[in-house]
C-alpha cells in the first residue's frame, strides 16, 4: 500500500515521468520516508510500553553476566529473535544503556538484531540453499559477538552522551506503578521526543539514499565490484552504507547481484553493510554516542565485514 501511495504521489500528483531517474529517486524517497517513520514510531511506542512494565534491573541481571563474553553471546542471540531493522533497534539499545547493561554487550545486540534474523535466514535458505544461510547466520553472530566484545574491552563509556546515564532508577520505579493509560501517555511522549530529535537527520539520510537509488545505474555495483576487481568487497561495503533496509528487504537485491555473477563473499559483505552500517542508523546513534565512539563502532564493523567478505570469496 505504501508503495502504491508513493507511486501515486510521484507520478500522479507531481507528474514525473515513469522510469526517469528523478522519478525513481522521488518514489524511493517518499516510500522510505513514510516506511522508516512508521517503523520508528511503532517500535519506539511499543518498546516504551514494554519498558514501563520491565524493571531495568532485570535486563541488567540477564545480560550483565560475570563473564562478559557470555553477555555478548546472549545479547547477540537475543538480537536474532528480535526482527528489527537497524533504526528501530536503536531505542532498545538506548534502553539497555539506561538499564546499566555493559556497553559492549549492548553493541552485540545492536549489531545482531538488524543483521541476523529468522526471516533473512529462511529466505536465504530458499534462494541459495542451507549452506549459504548457515554461513550468513554464523558469520553475523560472530561479527556481533566479537564486535561487541572488542568495544567492551576498550572501555569507551566516556563517549556515550551524558544524558543517557541520567535516567534515574526512582523515575523508572514511578513508571512501573502507573496505570495503563499513563503508560500510553509516557510512550506517546517518549516517541514524540525521540522523533523530534532525529527527524531532519533521517530525511537527509533518506534523500542521499534516494539519489543513489535513482541516479546510480543498476549495474554499477556489478561493474565495479565484479570478480575481477581485487577491491570488490570494500567497494560493495562502501555502496551499501548509504542504503537503508532490513535483512529481508535487501534480499531481492542480493539475489539479483548473484545472478549477475558477483562472488558470494562480496554479496554477503554488501548485505551486512546495508543492514548493520546504514547511514540512518549512524545518524540516530549520534544522538546517544559521541563521535569518537561512533567512529570506533563504524570502523570495527567495516573492517570485520570486509574481512568476512574476503574470507568467503576465498573459500567459496
Amino acid at each position: 500500500m505504501l508503495k502504491e501511495f508513493a507511486s501515486y504521489v510521484t507520478y500522479g500528483l507531481i507528474k514525473l515521468d515513469q522510469g526517469s531517474r528523478l522519478g525513481d529517486a522521488t518514489e524511493f524517497f517518499i516510500y522510505d520516508t513514510i516506511k522508516i517513520f512508521l517503523l520508528l514510531s511503532v517500535i519506539i511506542f511499543v518498546v516504551s510500553i514494554i519498558r514501563s512494565y520491565f524493571p531495568p534491573e532485570k535486563t541488567k541481571k540477564i545480560l550483565s553476566h560475570k563473564k562478559e563474553f557470555i553477555g555478548n553471546i546472549l545479547a547477540a542471540l537475543l538480537g536474532v529473535v528480535t526482527p528489527f531493522c537497524s533504526c528501530s533497534a536503536v531505542p532498545l539499545f538506548i534502553g539497555f544503556v539506561e538499564a546499566g547493561v555493559p556497553l559492549g554487550v549492548t553493541f552485540s545486540f545492536l549489531i545482531s538484531s538488524p543483521m541476523v534474523n529468522e526471516v533473512a535466514v529462511v529466505l536465504l535458505w530458499g534462494l541459495f540453499g542451507w549452506k549459504i544461510a548457515a554461513i550468513y547466520m554464523g558469520t553475523g553472530l560472530l561479527v556481533a559477538i566479537f564486535g561487541g566484545f572488542i568495544i567492551g574491552k576498550l572501555k569507551l563509556e566516556k563517549w556515550v552522551e551524558e544524558y543517557v546515564y541520567k535516567f534515574h532508577a526512582g523515575q523508572e520505579q514511578e513508571i512501573l506503578k502507573q496505570a495503563f493509560k499513563e503508560r500510553l501517555q509516557y510512550a506517546k511522549w517518549n516517541t514524540t521526543d525521540i522523533l523530534k530529535k532525529v527527524w531532519l537527520s533521517i530525511i537527509i539520510a533518506i534523500g542521499i539514499g534516494g539519489f543513489i537509488h535513482g541516479y546510480v545505474p543498476q549495474d554499477f555495483l556489478a561493474n565495479y565490484a565484479g570478480k575481477g576487481n581485487p577491491f570488490a568487497v570494500p567497494v560493495a561495503v562502501a555502496l551499501g552504507v548509504p542504503l537503508y533496509s532490513n535483512a529481508a528487504g535487501v534480499l531481492p537485491i542480493v539475489y539479483a547481484l548473484m545472478e549477475k555473477g558477483l562472488s558470494v563473499g562480496t554479496v554477503l559483505a554488501f548485505m551486512m553493510a546495508v543492514t548493520a552500517l546504514s547511514l540512518p542508523e549512524m545518524i540516530i546513534l549520534r544522538k546517544v554516542l559521541k563521535i569518537p565512539l561512533l567512529g570506533v563502532f563504524a570502523g570495527i564493523m567495516t573492517v570485520t565485514i570486509i574481512a568476512v567478505g574476503y574470507l568467503f570469496n576465498a573459500i567459496l
